[in-house]
């Protein structure tokens, strides 16, 4: 395998320009056009959502800790968790791996010195800072009680919340997902590597890209749905409200044609994240790449055509229901192949429980149990008895926040020594990771039992055998926080007293290890020239770097720039 040389000099510790140090103003990093710097921008802004998406989950958990409503009044509770899954999902779940780890390593990843459009880029994250100042503005000004899914007549009619407001925010936000969408696209067709063919590509490549494809095409389609909603709001035109002629069930097939692709923007990236981290710490060739690849694309192709199972209780046909009901089920086959593929990557390789590799494992895990539970609510008659149930409430969490958090996690602990060049504290990050799966399913899985009691979502008053599930989903809820809070802790404390990372402390191999932790300000110092093989991790480690300085680093005659710190802030994988 050969790679980019690497300077004598940074593996001995010596400082070099990068990403990072060239230039320390806030201007320069507001206008900055270098997608690494990017990649911080999102990432430090959608940490922000989230926290403020995370204070309105505390409440929400507090209030249904009692019975009869005694924290909030009903219309404060509506706007509480409205606001909860709007920030959740269109300014977190949405842009949170694409934005950040997406914007920092697909450049990194295929050997170009940044994305095709950087000024597109820039203006992404304005767009995105913009959509997320007007849905924080009508928070603060009263917030919106609808949900996050907007239903008609009452979001465009009736209700007498920040409607108009809110959708302004998101709808500005989405233009944000498009411009990196496209950027993404034009990128990974027009400037990889020479010798770097589409399939040597990282398939953390092939699911963004097959997300770039949704993002694209389903986003303007809710766009212009939730335009629709605004102008019959503000001009009265009947287009959903049904006494003005309109239909309400057209905004839910509009809105779901998005919202199920959706889905799959939120949990492809994660997918590729784990696929490069089950093949570092299994030390394998990953097994099935053609399908793991191709399945992206196949999942990406039928979201398209499965929103309809979102509507079994609309009252559409009983034949079109059945054909919904079956496309969801096959939509499984492309996931299923993909848990089949990591599992057996891991089979007889030489698998080392680091952080990043705990945070993976419990991504499979958790997307497993929500795929399995999605089996339920895509047949028919369960349907029925499950709809607007907690059940529902449990099955898409799992999903999101199980998958796509827990594997966003995996991928800023694995990529965090690249961003930064420093290491965290790998012993709490391990028990970090298991706090937060341990903490999850005590605040998730009871939500599937009382829902498939009777329990309604959205309800803040309710029977009182009930209470004991959400006294427990709430007490996981303390645990979850604690596990959520751990990463951002000890990561930004890395930032100071972490020890030096090296350009690959995970001795993984892909063109983003070539280059120096954290990346110089053009990524390379020379264009790569690939003329291996993806996953190459099945011969010596030795023989992949060709560079003799790193070898050298290897076997121990350089000094090398973490195992000097052995001991103290972070503990290098693998040495």
């Amino acid at each position: 395998m050969s790679a980019i040389p690497v300077r004598p000099e940074e593996l001995a510790g010596t400082k070099r320009e990068n990403y990072i140090n060239w230039s320390h103003t806030v201007k320069d990093w507001l206008l900055t056009v270098d997608h690494k710097r990017i990649a911080v921008l999102y990432l430090v802004s959608i940490s922000i959502f989230f926290a403020m998406g995370g204070v309105a989950a505390m409440f929400i958990r507090l209030e249904l800790l009692t019975p009869k409503g005694d924290l909030f009044r009903s219309d404060v509770y509506n706007r509480i968790f409205s606001a909860h899954g709007i920030m959740m999902i269109f300014l977190f779940l949405v842009p949170s791996i694409p934005a950040t780890l997406g914007n920092f390593l697909i450049p990194l990843m295929i050997g170009a010195k940044d994305l095709a459009f950087p000024r597109l880029n820039l203006l992404s994250w304005y767009l995105y800072m913009i959509g997320g100042m007007f849905v924080l503005a009508a928070t603060v000004f009263g917030g919106v009680d609808t949900g996050w899914t907007f239903y008609t007549p009452y979001s465009s009619v009736y209700s007498n919340s920040q409607v108009a407001l809110t959708i302004l925010g998101v709808f500005i936000a989405g233009f944000s997902s498009i411009a990196t969408g496209i950027n993404f696209i034009v990128t990974i067709h027009k400037m990889r590597a020479p010798g770097l063919t589409w399939f040597r590509l990282p398939l953390f490549v092939w699911a963004h890209y097959a997300t770039s494809l949704i993002i694209v095409l389903g986003t303007p389609v809710v766009a212009i749905t939730l335009a629709l909603v605004a102008v019959e709001r503000v001009t009265g035109i009947g287009i959903f409200n049904p006494n003005l002629g309109g239909d309400p069930v057209l905004f839910q097939h509009l809105f779901w044609f998005y919202s199920h692709p959706a889905v799959y923007i939120m949990i492809l990236p994660g997918m590729g994240i784990t696929s490069e981290i089950i093949a570092c710490f299994s030390r394998k060739r990953i097994f099935g790449y053609p399908f793991i690849a191709f399945s992206s694309l196949a999942i990406a192709l039928f979201g398209f055509f499965v929103w309809g199972h979102h509507m079994f209780t609309t009252g559409q046909s009983m034949y079109s229901g059945m054909v919904f009901s079956i496309i969801s089920f096959l939509v499984a086959v492309p996931s299923a192949i993909k848990v089949f593929n990591w599992t057996s990557t891991m089979y007889k390789g030489t698998v080392s429980l680091k952080s990043p590799m705990i945070y993976a494992l419990g991504f499979i895990g958790l997307f497993t149990v929500g795929g399995l539970t999605g089996l339920f609510l895509s047949t028919l008659a369960m349907d029925v008895h499950l709809q607007d149930t907690y059940f529902v409430v449990a099955h898409f969490h799992y999903v999101m926040v199980g998958g796509s958090l827990l594997a966003f996690l995996g991928g800023i602990h694995f990529w965090w020594p690249k961003i930064t060049g420093k290491m965290y504290h790998e012993g709490v990050a391990v028990g970090a990771a298991i706090l937060t799966f341990i903490g999850f399913n005590l605040t998730f899985f009871p939500q599937f039992i009382v829902g498939y009691i009777g329990m309604p979502r959205r309800y803040h008053w309710y029977p009182d055998e009930y209470q004991f599930w959400h006294v427990m989903s709430s007490a996981g809820a303390s645990v979850l926080a604690l596990g959520l809070v751990m990463p951002a802790v000890y990561l930004i404390l890395s930032l100071k007293y972490g020890a030096d990372a090296g350009p690959n402390p995970w001795r993984a191999v892909g063109l983003e290890w070539t280059t120096s932790s954290p990346p110089p300000p053009h990524n390379f110092d020379e264009i790569p020239v690939v003329t291996w093989e993806a996953y190459e991790y099945d011969a010596d480690y030795t023989d992949q770097v060709a560079d003799e300085s790193t070898r050298q680093e290897i076997s121990g005659t350089v000094p090398h720039p973490v195992s000097d710190h052995m001991g103290t802030y972070g503990n290098p994988p693998g040495e």
